[in-house]
C-alpha cells in the first residue's frame, strides 16, 4: 500500500469532504423506497427495455442509457432523478447520472442497482 493512501486513512477533512459527497449523490434500496412512498423522487431505468420488461422497480421510467441523450424530455428538472442500473458493478448508472447532470438534471445513483433492490433487500418489483 502506498504512503499516499495511509496518509490519507488519517486526514479526516479529507473524509469529511469525500462521504459528505457520497451521501449527495448515492442511496440505497431503503431510502430509496421512502423517498418514492414520498413521491419526492423520479426514478429512471437505464438497463435494456427487454430486462426492464421482465422486471422492474415499480414508477420506474424506461430509457435504455444508449439513447437517453435523445429522450431527456420526458424526465423532469423540478425533482431529483434516481437513477438504476443493473448491479454495483455496472457504470451505465454512473454514466447516466454523468449525463443528466451535464443538462442540469438533479441526480443520484441507487448503489446495487437492480439487483440489491431485488435480490438483495427483496423489494417488490413489477413484471
Amino acid at each position: 500500500m502506498s504512503l499516499r493512501i495511509k496518509e490519507l486513512r488519517f486526514d479526516t477533512q479529507e473524509a469529511q469532504e469525500y462521504f459528505a459527497r457520497c451521501l449527495a449523490y448515492t442511496l440505497g434500496p431503503v431510502e430509496l423506497q421512502r423517498m418514492l412512498d414520498d413521491n419526492k423522487v423520479n426514478l429512471l431505468d437505464v438497463r435494456r427495455k427487454e430486462d426492464y420488461d421482465i422486471g422492474h422497480i415499480k414508477d420506474a421510467i424506461s430509457i435504455p442509457a444508449d439513447i437517453l441523450d435523445d429522450n431527456l424530455t420526458q424526465l423532469s428538472k423540478d425533482k431529483v432523478t434516481v437513477v438504476c442500473c443493473y448491479n454495483q458493478q455496472c457504470h451505465l448508472g454512473a454514466k447516466a447520472c454523468l449525463t443528466l447532470a451535464e443538462y442540469g438534471y438533479p441526480t443520484m445513483l441507487l448503489e446495487g442497482g437492480f439487483k440489491s433492490w431485488s435480490q438483495e433487500f427483496k423489494f417488490d418489483v413489477v413484471k
